[in-house]
């Protein structure tokens, strides 16, 4: 069974995420250029929304209750080791991973919590792909401006990785 398109989406926008990062210091993603959050705090940030969206909604599990409290919207800013952010961004994922592999259209349709006044999944989902996107850019300027070279330029193998699929 294939992925449904936007679970690949997913990934890709997540493969591009760590493109993006390849090679920062742990005291550079540390750095914090008020008033944006610094590198490593968009990955936790990011990890947050994964276990929020695709572990706590739709299983019940908090991993990371630290990434929880942390790294949730209009948390307090911080600056994080990169190492540990990366873990716990790292293990979120891949628990996330097989929820993604058994999407289909018809789960992507259900409100979260089986609520009417809840978002539907695939709106979730598009939501965090969005949100990799514009911490991915935020990234990058932030990089630029501690003066780093040889940046990832615009969107990578999407045509191999993540082609449009109609399905």
């Amino acid at each position: 069974m294939s992925l449904h398109p936007l679970a690949t989406q997913l990934q890709f926008t997540r493969s591009e995420f760590m493109r993006g990062i390849r090679g920062v210091t742990d005291t550079d993603a540390r750095k914090r250029l008020s008033p944006m959050n610094c590198i490593s705090w968009n990955v936790g940030h990011l990890a947050w929304q994964e276990q929020k969206y695709f572990l706590f909604y739709p299983q019940g599990s908090l991993l990371f209750p630290e990434i929880h409290k942390a790294f949730a919207y209009g948390a307090p800013a911080s600056t994080p080791p990169l190492p540990e952010v990366l873990a716990a961004w790292r293990e979120i994922t891949a628990a996330v991973d097989p929820w993604l592999e058994a999407l289909t259209t018809e789960i992507l349709l259900e409100h979260v919590q089986k609520k009417d006044d809840m978002p539907i999944y695939g709106n979730m989902l598009q939501r965090v792909i969005y949100h990799y996107w514009y911490h991915n850019g935020e990234n990058q300027a932030i990089r630029q401006m501690l003066g780093h070279t040889k940046l990832p330029v615009f969107v990578g193998s999407i045509d191999t990785k993540a082609p449009y699929s109609a399905q």
